[in-house]
C-alpha cells in the first residue's frame, strides 16, 4: 500500500501552512548559488501543490519572503522578487485551468510594483476557483501583522468606531490579514529547523507542528503525504482532556 492510499481522506487538514527552508543549503551542496535552490523550490511548490489538491485540503499557505528577508544580498532579493514575477506569470493559466485560487498575506504594498501588478493580475484571474485556495505570505511577518491590527484597532477606538471593552480574540482576528482563512491545523517546517520565524504567530495556537530534515528542493509528494500521516496519528485535544474528546 503507498502512502496516499494509507491516509484517511475523510481526516485531512482543511489548512496546511509550510515555512519552505532550505533553498540555500541545498543549492550550496550543488556547488551553487543560493538562488539556484529558489529555482529547484519551485517545482517542490507544484507537487505539493497538487497532492494537496489529491487529499481535498483547502487552504495550503506558503511562507514565500519574510519581512526579514530584505536583510539578505541585495543580488539575492532581487533574484528572489524576478523569481516571483516570473513564476506567478507562468503558472497562473495552469492554477486557473486546476481551480487554484492564488490568494496573499502580508505587507503587499512593500513589494516591487512589478511583483504587486502580477499578483494582483493573478488573483483577479483565479478569483472565481473553488478546489484549493493557494496563500502567498509575501512580505509577512507574524509581528508586523498584530502590530497592524493593534494600530487599527487604536483607530477605531478613538474615532469611537469601537469601545476598549469590545475588544476580544475575535476582534484581533478580524483585522488579521488572514481574517477570511481558516487557521492551519498542520505547520510543515523543512530542512531540520525547529522554530516559528515569526510565521503566523496567532494562528498557531492549536496547530500541529511537523519538522522534517529534507530541505525544501528536495520536499515532494511522498514528504507531504508523511507529514499527514503523522498528523492523522496525533489526538488533537485543544486543552481538554481525551475523555472529553472520545465522547
Amino acid at each position: 500500500m503507498n502512502l496516499l492510499e494509507q491516509i484517511d481522506l475523510n481526516n485531512t487538514p482543511e489548512h496546511v501552512a509550510i515555512i519552505m527552508d532550505g533553498n540555500g543549503r541545498w543549492a550550496k551542496k550543488q556547488g551553487q548559488i543560493r538562488l539556484y535552490g529558489h529555482n529547484f523550490g519551485v517545482e517542490s511548490v507544484r507537487e505539493v501543490l497538487k497532492a494537496a489538491k489529491e487529499m481535498k485540503i483547502k487552504y495550503l499557505t506558503l511562507y514565500a519572503f519574510s519581512t526579514e528577508n530584505w536583510n539578505r544580498p541585495k543580488e539575492e532579493v532581487e533574484g528572489l522578487m524576478d523569481l516571483l514575477i516570473r513564476t506567478i506569470a507562468g503558472e497562473v493559466d495552469e492554477l486557473n485551468e486546476g481551480g487554484v485560487r492564488l490568494m496573499s498575506i502580508g505587507n503587499i504594498e512593500g513589494l516591487p510594483e512589478g511583483c504587486r501588478e502580477e499578483l494582483k493580475k493573478a488573483q483577479t484571474i483565479t478569483s472565481k476557483n473553488k478546489e484549493i485556495n493557494l496563500v502567498l505570505a509575501l512580505n509577512y511577518s507574524s509581528r508586523w501583522e498584530i502590530t497592524n491590527a493593534v494600530h487599527e484597532i487604536a483607530a477605531k477606538i478613538e474615532s469611537g468606531e469601537l469601545k476598549a471593552n469590545d475588544v476580544n480574540e475575535l476582534t484581533i482576528t478580524n483585522f488579521l490579514s488572514t481574517n477570511s482563512i481558516p487557521d492551519p491545523e498542520l505547520l510543515i517546517r523543512t530542512s531540520g529547523e525547529h522554530r516559528i520565524s515569526n510565521f503566523l504567530l496567532w494562528q498557531i495556537a492549536y496547530t500541529e507542528l511537523y519538522f522534517t530534515e529534507v530541505l525544501w528542493p528536495d520536499f515532494k509528494k511522498e514528504d507531504f503525504y508523511k507529514a499527514i500521516l503523522d498528523y492523522q496519528s496525533r489526538e488533537r485535544r485543544f486543552g481538554m482532556v481525551s475523555e472529553q474528546i472520545t465522547k
